[in-house]
Formats: C-alpha cells, sequence, structure tokens
C-alpha cells in the first residue's frame, strides 16, 4: 500500500495577480490531506472520498476531480485499467475553496502512487504531477497552490515563461484564523472574468498592478523582519486591491469586518475568492481565539492554524 500527503495552504499575498507574472506569497498550513493507494481486482480505479468538507464541496467538484485524476494517472505514465488501484482520501484539512484543497488533493495522490508503484519520484517531479492534477480543477493553474502542496513552508512564487520560479522564505510560525463563508466558487469562472475585466480596462488594471507590485515586494520585506504589524497592514491594502477586481462578496466582507474589529492585524480574501475563505493575522493563542470565536458567533466556520 503507498501513501502520501499534502499540505494545505493560504495566500496571503498575490491571488489573481500571480497569474499576470507577479509574484505572490503564499504558505503552507498545518492541515493536510492523506491518500492511500492499493491494488485491487477490477476494470479500472476506485475512488473513496472520506475528507471532511464544506457542505456541497465535493459534490460540485466531482467532474474536475474525475478529470484531475485522470491526468496525474496520465502524467505518471500509469493505466489504471491495467493495474487497478483504490485511492482513499483522508486527513485533517477541510475540503473549501482558498484553502488549496484540490491541489492537496494532488500532491497526496501523486505521492501515493509513486510509493505504490515504486517510481522513485522526487519532490520536483511529484509537483509537475500535482501541477497537472489541477489542471483538471482550474484549467491553466499558477502552479502556486500545487508547490505549496508538495514543499510546504512560507513561499514567495512567480510564474514566469520557462516554468515557477519559487524563493523559500523562512520565518517564525505565526497564528492565523481561516473563516468559512460557506461558498465553494468556481475559480476557472472567477479567473476567467477577471480576465475579461482587466481587457476592459487596461489602464485601470495596470495601476492596480503597480500598487500590487509594491505590495507584494514590501510584504516578503516584512516577513523577513518578522514585523507582523505591516504585514496586517499590507494585507488589508491586498484585499482592497482584490474588491477594485471584483473578486470578493457580501459573506467574504462580513467575516473580513468581524476579523478586523476584534482586533486582528490584518485579515482579507484568500485564494479565489467570491466565497471560501478570508485569512486573518492573529499572532498569539489569544488573539487566535478570540477571533475565530466571533466568526463562529454568527454560524460560519474559522479554522484555527498557522503559516510559516
Amino acid at each position: 500500500m503507498g501513501s502520501g500527503y499534502g499540505f494545505g495552504k493560504t495566500i496571503v499575498f498575490g491571488e489573481h495577480f500571480v497569474v499576470y507574472g507577479l509574484p505572490a506569497i503564499a504558505s503552507a498550513i498545518t492541515s493536510k490531506t492523506t491518500a492511500r493507494v492499493k491494488r485491487i481486482k477490477g476494470s479500472n480505479y476506485k475512488l473513496v472520498d472520506n475528507r471532511p468538507a464544506t457542505p456541497g464541496y465535493k459534490e460540485k467538484k466531482k467532474e474536475q476531480q474525475l478529470d484531475s485524476i485522470r491526468r496525474i494517472f496520465e502524467s505518471l505514465k500509469i493505466d489504471p485499467t491495467e493495474s487497478p488501484v483504490e485511492i482513499e482520501l483522508a486527513g485533517d484539512l477541510i475540503a473549501a475553496s482558498g484553502v488549496g484543497a484540490s491541489a492537496a488533493s494532488c500532491a497526496a495522490i501523486a505521492r501515493a502512487l509513486n510509493e505504490e508503484f515504486s517510481l522513485g519520484l522526487s519532490d520536483e517531479k511529484i509537483n509537475e504531477a500535482a501541477f497537472e492534477g489541477e489542471k483538471g480543477y482550474h484549467g491553466t493553474p499558477s502552479g502556486i497552490d500545487n508547490t505549496a502542496a508538495v514543499y510546504g513552508g512560507l513561499i514567495k512564487f512567480t510564474k514566469t515563461e520557462t516554468g515557477p520560479k519559487m524563493e523559500r522564505i523562512r520565518i517564525k510560525p505565526v497564528e492565523i484564523v481561516l473563516g468559512n463563508s460557506g461558498i465553494t466558487s468556481n475559480t476557472t469562472e472567477v479567473v476567467a472574468d477577471v480576465r475579461r475585466k482587466k481587457e476592459e480596462k487596461p489602464r485601470e488594471f495596470e495601476q492596480i498592478f503597480k500598487n500590487y507590485a509594491r505590495i507584494a515586494e514590501e510584504g516578503v520585506k516584512a516577513f523577513k523582519e518578522n514585523d507582523t504589524e505591516k504585514i496586517g497592514s499590507l494585507m488589508n491594502k491586498n484585499h482592497s486591491l482584490l474588491q477594485k477586481i471584483g473578486v470578493s462578496c457580501p459573506e467574504l466582507e462580513e467575516l473580513v469586518g468581524i476579523a478586523r474589529e476584534n482586533g486582528a492585524l490584518g485579515a482579507k480574501l484568500t485564494g479565489t475568492g467570491r466565497g471560501g475563505l478570508i485569512i486573518a493575522l492573529t499572532p498569539g493563542k489569544e488573539l487566535q481565539e478570540r477571533i475565530a470565536g466571533a466568526i463562529e458567533e454568527t454560524g460560519k466556520t474559522a479554522f484555527r492554524t498557522r503559516i510559516g
């Protein structure tokens, strides 16, 4: 039996902007998806998805998931009709929009298949297979989610014509809260909508991109200096830019407001937007618990975790 894992992730800076070659900063979180693969009799593979999830998430993503798994098999040159297997997904990462759930599962599956079939793949090759799997969910993914899922830690990620450029940033782990809107978003649709808006308003978007580039540059510096106050301020500025490109929604705005009102150093949507999650920077267990509790009082789910 082969086993594998993939970390969940949160994007601290750079949603959508990363698609256009600007740097993003993402971090793995402590929660992860696990996969187990075992040989079975039959004519194809069998999927058992036991991941905890936002209600409706797995059902809405089912067709994309099947396409993703097909792509992973093809990438690893495994024919499940000749070598049938059962793939069981589990772990403590709650499958939801904005937490890198699809990438975590892709990384876990690729690692488990690698072990079961004794392929001897490096993390770089596992990441390539996970990236192929991500295409099933996102069409043209940036690569940042699968990179965080495979390697962990805090990463400065830039998409280039010759492939992803990655810089690991070592920081002291810091507490965050992820607030779940309960809405499952469609990354492909939202990314396409942002692209249309960019084509319609090129000058406006050019200025937005310039403003974001400064945020990313200052963000890297703040992380290296462990300046959480500055990081929080930059997160708020990043959220304002995401509002301008039209990827927030009332449910996310409510969660961001609750987090800030209760003392978060910064709060913003994370991931695709128009649903999914917000990230609140909450150094220290006391602040983390206060903000998570305030979100839960509204009936929404809050995840307590750390970045770095």
